[in-house]
């Protein structure tokens, strides 16, 4: 726990928690400055989860696997993994033009505008662009074993992000 925000002063109840120790070579001042009140270790990521009752946390404190139960349900966030920029048909899944009769249209979009009205491109055409590297949850996985001693918490289904990407793991209001 690196920062515990309260109603009173930040008018919510969350924890800041950071992951991964950083070497101190690799903090910049303004954040070594943060991290010092938490015990000087520095952090590679930091994240904020509203809570209910702040008090019960203080300031340095680990968080371990123990606060989640087997078979509960739990929201799952994640950035995807980036592609980088991408033609139609791995963005979009175009299937793609001919590849026979003297066809030079084998992966483009096609045609994209429209006729005399509205004599434009229309917004949220799908064109080749920027894909992935956006922010997705995958709702109501169930938690199927939790193993202490290897840190593990083992999930049924998809879980979105790249191998050894940062996860963020929320318990189900719905419970």
């Amino acid at each position: 726990v690196t920062q515990i925000k309260t109603k009173a002063i930040d008018g919510y109840d969350s924890l800041q928690l950071g992951f991964s120790v950083k070497k101190r070579s690799g903090i910049n001042k303004p954040m070594a400055g943060h991290f010092k009140k938490s015990g000087d270790k520095g952090f590679v990521k930091i994240c904020e989860f509203l809570v209910d009752n702040p008090q019960n946390y203080s300031i340095g404190d680990n968080l371990n696997l123990d606060i989640f139960k087997q078979n509960q349900k739990v929201d799952v966030s994640a950035f995807t993994k980036g592609r980088g920029f991408s033609g139609v048909m791995k963005r979009h899944g175009f299937h793609g033009g001919r590849k026979t009769h003297g066809s030079h249209s084998h992966r483009i979009p096609g045609s994209i505008g429209c006729s005399a009205w509205p004599a434009k491109v229309l917004k949220g055409k799908k064109m080749p662009g920027h894909y992935g590297n956006h922010q997705k949850t995958i709702r109501n996985l169930e938690i199927i074993e939790i193993r202490l001693k290897e840190n593990l918490l083992l999930l049924k289904g998809a879980v979105p992000g790249p191998p050894n990407g940062f996860v963020k793991i929320k318990i189900t209001q719905a419970q």
